[in-house]
C-alpha cells in the first residue's frame, strides 16, 4: 500500500487527506495544534457555554464545494443551516443593501435599475454555479471544462471591483458588492478585484451563506471521523520544522504557507522554487473581536437584525479607501468589519438571551495596535447602544493569529495576498501550483489555487496532483 504525510491538519490538509485515503493510500496527518482544523475550529471565547468560531465562520463556498458536497459529511454530524438574511450591508442613513438566497428577491430589495443589472449579472451564474466551480475551483491557468459558461462569468470578474461597482446607480447595490469584494483584503481598483465578490455572491445565491451547526469546527471533525474510517490518522501536537520530523512516505503534502515549506525543505528545494516561496507576499491583517452580547445586537437597519453577516463600511467609496490604506500600511480611524451573528441560524450557541457575535477588521499586515475601539466605534455607528449590551469580549491581533496558525503570517488569514498573479498561479508562476519541485512533495494549502476558504480544494487539486505523479511511478 502507498503511504503519505500530510504536513498540517487545516480543512485544505484534511480534504488532501481524505481525497488520498479514498484512493487507498495510507495517510497520517501531522498537526502541531491541540486539536486538527486550522482556521475551521470553534471554542468557548469569552462566556462558558458561548460558542465562537476561532476563524471561518460563514461557508457559502463550503456548501457548494465540488469536493466536500459529494462526502457525505452528514453521517459524522455535519449539517448546514442558514440565517434568514445571508447578508446586510447598513448605510448611515438607516438603510442597507440586503442579500438573500434568491437573486429575485435580492434584486426586488435593490428596486428599478439596480434590481435588474442585479438580476443579469447574476441570475445565468447562479442557474450553472455546480458546473461553473468545476473551472473556478481549478487553477484559472488550466483549460477550462465549461469555457462558455466562465466566460459568461468571467468578463466581469476581470475588472477593478471600482469599475464593476459603478455600473449600479444606488449606493445600497454598490456598497453590497463591495462589502462582498472587500473579503479579499485587497485594494478595490485592482484587476481581477471583482473577482472575489462576484465569487462569494454567486456561491450565496446558489448554496446560501451558511453557517456550520455547532461551530466551523463541525466541519474539521466532520473531516477527521471520515478519514478514520477510511483508515488514515491525524497525530496532533506534532510541530514538523524539518525533514527528519518527517515519517517516511511515497508522498508529503503540505498544509502549510510556502514560507514554512521552503524552512523544511531547504536545499532540497530547485532554487526557483525556493525563492518564490520565500518571496512569497503575504496580505493585510485582521483584528478579531469576540462578543458576548445580551439580547443582541440593536441594529438601526432591521434586516441587519435578521441577517447572518453584516458588512460594516458604509459606502462603496468609503470601503475602497480603507481597503487602500489597509495596503499600504495605515490604519483607518474607520476600518471595514465583518461581523457574523451566526446564532441567528444556530441557537445553540448562545446562553439563554447572551449572544455570540463574532466580528474582525482588516488591518495593515503585522499591525501591533489595538483596534479593539475601531471595531466596537464601527458597530456602534450602525447599532447605538451596542456598548451597553455587551457583557464580555475577547480580543485577538494579528500577531494572535500568526501564534494559533503559523501559516497566518503577519495576521494574514488569506494565507497570500490575493493579487492577480496568486488568482492565477499561486505562489509562483507555473501551470503546475501544488508541485514544489522536489519528487512527490506538494504544496497544499490556501497559497495554492483556488485560494483561502474552507472548500478543501486547494487539498483535493494536491492530492489529485500527487495520485497522478504516483500513477506515473506505478507505470514506470
Amino acid at each position: 500500500m502507498s503511504t503519505a504525510v500530510v504536513v498540517g491538519g487545516g480543512p485544505n490538509g484534511l480534504a488532501a487527506a481524505v481525497r488520498l485515503a479514498l484512493a487507498g493510500v495510507r495517510v497520517t496527518v501531522l498537526e502541531a495544534a491541540a486539536e486538527a482544523g486550522g482556521g475551521a475550529r470553534s471554542g468557548e471565547a469569552v462566556v462558558p457555554g458561548l460558542l465562537h468560531d476561532h476563524c471561518s465562520a460563514v461557508h457559502p463556498m463550503t456548501a457548494g464545494s465540488p469536493f466536500l458536497r459529494g462526502l457525505g459529511l452528514e453521517r459524522f454530524g455535519l449539517e448546514f443551516r442558514l440565517p434568514e438574511v445571508d447578508c446586510a450591508h447598513p448605510l448611515d442613513d438607516g438603510t442597507a443593501g440586503v442579500l438573500h438566497r434568491s437573486v429575485a428577491e435580492t434584486a426586488a430589495g435593490l428596486g428599478g435599475a439596480d434590481g435588474a443589472r442585479w438580476r443579469r449579472l447574476f441570475e445565468g451564474p447562479v442557474a450553472g454555479y455546480d458546473r461553473l466551480a468545476d473551472d473556478l475551483m481549478r487553477p484559472l491557468a488550466r483549460p477550462p471544462r465549461h469555457p462558455l459558461r466562465l466566460a459568461r462569468f468571467g468578463l466581469p470578474a476581470l475588472l477593478p471591483a471600482d469599475v464593476l461597482a459603478r455600473t449600479f446607480s444606488g449606493e445600497r447595490a454598490r456598497a453590497l458588492f463591495g462589502g462582498a469584494a472587500a473579503h479579499a483584503f485587497r485594494p478595490l481598483d485592482r484587476p481581477l478585484s471583482a473577482a472575489v465578490g462576484l465569487g462569494l455572491l454567486t456561491a450565496g445565491h446558489r448554496h446560501g451563506w451558511a453557517v456550520a451547526a455547532g461551530g466551523s469546527g463541525a466541519i474539521s471533525r466532520a473531516l477527521v471521523a471520515l478519514l478514520a474510517e477510511l483508515g488514515g490518522t491525524v497525530e496532533t501536537g506534532v510541530r514538523v520544522g524539518s525533514p527528519d520530523r518527517i515519517p517516511p512516505a511515497d508522498l508529503v503534502l503540505y498544509d502549510l504557507a510556502p514560507c514554512a515549506v521552503a524552512g523544511i525543505l531547504g536545499d532540497r528545494l530547485p532554487p526557483r522554487v525556493s525563492r518564490a516561496y520565500r518571496r512569497f507576499r503575504h496580505g493585510p491583517g485582521a483584528f478579531k473581536v469576540d462578543f458576548a452580547v445580551q439580547a443582541g445586537v440593536p441594529w438601526t437597519a432591521g434586516p441587519a437584525r435578521r441577517a447572518g453577516t453584516v458588512h460594516l463600511g458604509g459606502t462603496f467609496a468609503e470601503i475602497a479607501a480603507t481597503e487602500r490604506a489597509v495596503a499600504a500600511g495605515r490604519m483607518p480611524d474607520r476600518p471595514f468589519v465583518l461581523v457574523g451573528q451566526q446564532y441567528l441560524a444556530d441557537p445553540g450557541r448562545s446562553v439563554g438571551d447572551v449572544h455570540p457575535v463574532w466580528s474582525y477588521a482588516h488591518v495593515p499586515h503585522g499591525y501591533d495596535g489595538d483596534a479593539t475601539e475601531a471595531v466596537v466605534g464601527q458597530i456602534e455607528r450602525f447599532a447605538p447602544g451596542f456598548r451597553e449590551r455587551v457583557v464580555g469580549l475577547a480580543v485577538r491581533a494579528p500577531a494572535g493569529f500568526a501564534a494559533d496558525n503559523p501559516n497566518f503570517v503577519g495576521g494574514d488569514i488569506m494565507t497570500g495576498a490575493e493579487d492577480v498573479r496568486r488568482l492565477l498561479f499561486g505562489p509562483r508562476p507555473t501551470l503546475h501550483p501544488y508541485a514544489t519541485g522536489v519528487p512527490g512533495h506538494y504544496l497544499c494549502s490556501a497559497a495554492t489555487p483556488p485560494g483561502p476558504g474552507v472548500h478543501g480544494m486547494c487539498g483535493a487539486n494536491a492530492a489529485e496532483a500527487a495520485l497522478a505523479f504516483l500513477a506515473g511511478r506505478t507505470r514506470r
